[in-house]
C-alpha cells in the first residue's frame, strides 16, 4: 500500500484526534502562547525528557537484544529491572551510606552496588532463559510469551517480598508494599552556574552522569556487537539460528550470553533510577517495562541504536505532554504517536521491513 493510500485511512483517526484534542489538553493557542512567551520552559522539559529517556533506552537496551536473537519478547525485563533497584539499595543500605555521605565513601559503595546490581540481574536472567524458555524455544510463540508473563509475575512478588525484610536491610520497612527511599548520593552542581551562565534552567551534574551512562552503555554494546567475535557470533545467530549451528558457534552460549548482557543492564539501569528517582517501589517495573519495549517497537526492535533513539523520543513525549497536555492522558499521546508513525514505518525508525520468506 502506498504511502498516500495510508495516510487517506488514518484521515479519520486524525479528524478524532483533533475532535477530541481539548478534551486531552490539546490546545494548541494556549500551548503557541506558552512556548512564545516561555521558551525556558520548553527547555527545562527538553533536558527532563532527555535524561528520562536515556534511562528508559537503557532497559530498551535488554528488549531489543533478546528479540533480536530470539524473537523473544521477554516481558520479565521490566521486574528484572526492579530488582536491580532493591540489590544495589541493599548493598548501599549494608554500607550504612547516608545522604550527604562524602564521596570518597559513597563512591566505591556506589561502584560496589552497580557491580552486585549487575551481576544479580544477569544471573536471574540466565537462569530464566535455561529453564524458562530454553525448554520452549521450539513451541508455538504462544508458549514462552505466557511463561515470560509468568516470570514476570514472579520477579513482582520477590520485589515485594524483598521489600519487607527489614531485619537485614534498615531501608526497607514493615510495609512491604511501601516506596522505599533511595539515599541522594550523586553531586547537585547547577553546570550553567558553574560556568557564569546566569539562568532559570536547571541542568545539574546528576543528569549529566545519568546521560554519560546511557550514552557509555548504548556505545559499549553497539561496539561489543559490531568488532568483537563474541558479537559477530550473536549477529549470526540472529540472522540464521541453524546456519550459525552448522558454522560451529554455540547457539546456547550465545542466547545465555545474550540474556546476560540485557541482565546486567537491566540492573545498572535499576540503579540509576534509584539514584537519579530516590525512590524505588515493587511496582514500577511494570510502567518502565512497557515504556521500553515500546521505545524498542518505536526505533525498531532488534537495533541497539534503534532502542535510544525510541527510548530518548519516549522520554520527550512524554515530559512535553505532562507540561502541555496532561498527564493524565501521556501515555495515550505516546500510544498515539508510536501507532501513527508503525502505520508508515511497521519496523519502526531504524528497522528494515522484511518479509518473511516461506
Amino acid at each position: 500500500m502506498k504511502q498516500w493510500q495510508k495516510l487517506l485511512i488514518y484521515i479519520p483517526v486524525i479528524y478524532l484526534v483533533l475532535l477530541l484534542g481539548p478534551i486531552a489538553g490539546l490546545d494548541l493557542p494556549r500551548i503557541l502562547a506558552d512556548l512564545v512567551t516561555n521558551p525556558e520552559t520548553l527547555i527545562k522539559q527538553i533536558l527532563v525528557g532527555l535524561v528520562n529517556g536515556a534511562i528508559i533506552a537503557i532497559i530498551a537496551l535488554g528488549y531489543t537484544l533478546v528479540y533480536g536473537i530470539i524473537e523473544l519478547i521477554n516481558f520479565a525485563h521490566g521486574d528484572l529491572f526492579m530488582l536491580g533497584g532493591f540489590a544495589a539499595l541493599t548493598v548501599i543500605s549494608t554500607f550504612g551510606i547516608q545522604e550527604g555521605a562524602p564521596l570518597q565513601v559513597s563512591v566505591p559503595a556506589m561502584l560496589i552496588a552497580l557491580l552486585v546490581s549487575g551481576i544479580v540481574c544477569a544471573g536471574l536472567n540466565i537462569l530464566t532463559e535455561r529453564y524458562a524458555y530454553r525448554p520452549l524455544r521450539n513451541a508455538p510463540r504462544l508458549a514462552p510469551l505466557i511463561s515470560a508473563i509468568g516470570v514476570s509475575f514472579i520477579f513482582q512478588n520477590i520485589g515485594l517480598f524483598w521489600g519487607g525484610l527489614k531485619a537485614f536491610i534498615p531501608a526497607m520497612g514493615v510495609n512491604a508494599a511501601a516506596p522505599k527511599s533511595f539515599p541522594d548520593l550523586l553531586p547537585r552542581i547547577d553546570i550553567l552556574k558553574f560556568f557564569g551562565i546566569q539562568s532559570n534552567i536547571s541542568f545539574t551534574t546528576k543528569d549529566l552522569i545519568v546521560l554519560i551512562v546511557a550514552l557509555a552503555l548504548m556505545v559499549g554494546l553497539q561496539l561489543f556487537v559490531q568488532n568483537t567475535r563474541l558479537g559477530k557470533a550473536m549477529r549470526a545467530t540472529a540472522q540464521n539460528r541453524d546456519a550459525a549451528l552448522i558454522m560451529g558457534i554455540d547457539v546456547d552460549r550465545i542466547i545465555a550470553l545474550t540474556f546476560l548482557i540485557g541482565g546486567a543492564l537491566a540492573g545498572a539501569a535499576g540503579m540509576l533510577v534509584g539514584l537519579y528517582n530516590n525512590t524505588i517501589v515493587f511496582t514500577m517495573g511494570f510502567t518502565a517495562g512497557l515504556r521500553a519495549f515500546t521505545a524498542a517497537v518505536l526505533g525498531g526492535i532488534g537495533n541497539i541504536v534503534g532502542a535510544m533513539l525510541g527510548g530518548i523520543l519516549i522520554g520527550l513525549l512524554s515530559a512535553l505532554s505532562d507540561q502541555y497536555l496532561s498527564s493524565r492522558w501521556t501515555n495515550a499521546w505516546v500510544f498515539a504517536v508510536l501507532v501513527v508513525i508503525l502505520a508508515f514505518r511497521p519496523g519502526g525508525l531504524l528497522g528494515e521491513n522484511v518479509q518473511e520468506k516461506v
